[in-house]
């Protein structure tokens, strides 16, 4: 486990109302955070960013220059910026507006009004993303394990491949659809599969069934990643083979002690 403490970590706040600012920032300081910068507008944000790189920006979603998914393609888009943690505060809970913000790779999205628990698990993610948290198994050598990630968007493979690299995992390959991991599970091996559910031509579920009753590597780990809210599709996918299932965001020590049930175990 790291020893890095929420003290240590430098906070962006991001929010247009005074009210919710200081509500907000009074949680953040009860969570220990000590290093909080306070921004009311996507510019103002940008112009403190680019003076002072923060570990974590927490975000409001709406401002009156743009959004914070406005704000978090810019800073995913960066070589410069890209490595910094974001989380969404947000009153909205409807999952079909929350799903792009998912998609882009946020570390937490915080309701409003939002508990200790919740803030201290979106601080505790922060963490172990800025650590290297090596997973260590018995009868595996971490770094040697080869891993196929599969998502068809570039940004959340990018999340995948960056959570599961500071776990100790370096043989990464990627895919960008169900039908190029498909052509990849022809070619070499694999000692686990993590795959996105709704993906476009071969979806996860058609992905897991190929691997299951076609290929031959019938018995690779499969974990799949969701943010599905349909029941029915998940309850499927389990029926079809998958191992374990992990919701999005991508939560390092989630996926931490998935990886060692499907290993150790």
């Amino acid at each position: 486990m790291s020893d890095l403490h929420p003290s240590e970590l430098s906070i962006l706040l991001i929010e247009p109302s005074d009210t919710q600012r200081k509500i907000i920032a009074s949680r953040l300081k009860r969570e220990g955070i000590k290093q909080i910068q306070s921004a009311t507008s996507i510019k103002e944000a940008l112009d403190i960013i680019k003076r002072h790189q923060p570990d974590l920006i927490a975000s409001a979603m709406h401002f009156a220059d743009g959004t914070a998914l406005d704000l978090l393609h810019q800073l995913k888009s960066s070589a410069q910026f890209n490595d910094i943690q974001f989380m969404l505060v947000s009153s909205e809970c409807r999952r079909e507006h929350l799903e792009s913000y998912r998609q882009s790779g946020v570390v937490a999205i915080l309701p409003k009004p939002f508990t200790s628990a919740h803030l201290g698990k979106a601080i505790n993610a922060t963490i172990d993303l800025l650590s290297h948290d090596e997973l260590d198994l018995t009868h595996f050598d971490v770094q040697d394990l080869r891993v196929l990630v599969v998502d068809d968007s570039k940004l959340a493979r990018k999340v995948i491949k960056r959570t599961i690299s500071h776990l100790g995992l370096r043989l990464i390959t990627e895919a960008a659809d169900g039908q190029q991991a498909i052509e990849l599970l022809q070619q070499q091996m694999f000692d686990l599969v993590i795959t996105d559910y709704n993906m476009p031509s071969v979806d996860g579920l058609a992905l897991t069934q190929y691997i299951r009753n076609n290929s031959d590597q019938s018995h690779i780990p499969i974990l799949m990643v969701s943010s599905e809210a349909n029941d029915a599709h998940l309850s499927n996918v389990s029926q079809a083979g998958v191992n374990a299932l992990c919701d999005k965001p991508f939560e390092p020590q989630v996926v931490k002690k998935i990886l060692f049930q499907l290993f150790e175990e």
